[in-house]
């Protein structure tokens, strides 16, 4: 089925197309996660695109963290929709109190170049730079961080707060995340 679009202005037609262009793979990914089928998958994110259409409106800047959890959470329930409607509305594979496992932090970061991941590292203080780059660059869990730099798990967890919190104010300082 082809739909054809019509945009008011040509900056919504932009908008439309920059996240088209930047966020179906991760949509297509979204969906996946709860129907576990690539074609309803797909129709899922059709129908998703045609909600954004439909609230463009409500996105101000397309590149926002907010405008991004927009999008999300409107795939997330075109597929729980069509999920029920295949399932009879038992819903029994996708636990919807389960958290959501898609997280705008490592997105953000992914989206950045890693000069600047590492610039804003370089300005943090070492125990946390070292925390955090242990815990997002090699995947370790608190404990073996612990093990690691000889510190408690209860530390690990407080440094790495901490270090989350810089990284948001360096990132908000750069240009790169905006306070809300």
């Amino acid at each position: 089925m082809i739909i054809i679009l019509s945009f008011e202005t040509e900056d919504e037609r932009d908008k439309f197309e920059y996240i088209y262009s930047k966020y179906k793979n991760l949509l297509l990914y979204k969906a996946y996660e709860i129907l576990k089928d690539y074609a309803l998958s797909e129709d899922a994110v059709s129908e998703a695109f045609i909600r954004i259409y439909r609230n463009l409106h409500k996105i101000d800047d397309p590149k926002s963290n907010k405008a991004v959890a927009f999008i999300v959470t409107i795939t997330r329930n075109a597929a729980l929709t069509m999920l029920k409607k295949e399932k009879g509305n038992v819903v029994e594979e996708y636990d919807e109190t389960k958290p959501d496992d898609y997280n705008l932090e490592n997105h953000i970061i992914s989206e950045m170049s890693s000069e600047a991941v590492y610039s804003m590292l370089n300005g943090m203080q070492e125990d946390m730079r070292n925390v955090f780059i242990m815990k997002y660059a090699y995947d370790m869990t608190h404990k073996e961080i612990g093990r690691t730099l000889g510190i408690s798990e209860n530390n690990v967890t407080v440094k790495l707060h901490r270090a989350r919190k810089k990284l948001a104010a360096l990132m908000i300082e750069e240009g790169y995340a905006y306070e809300s």
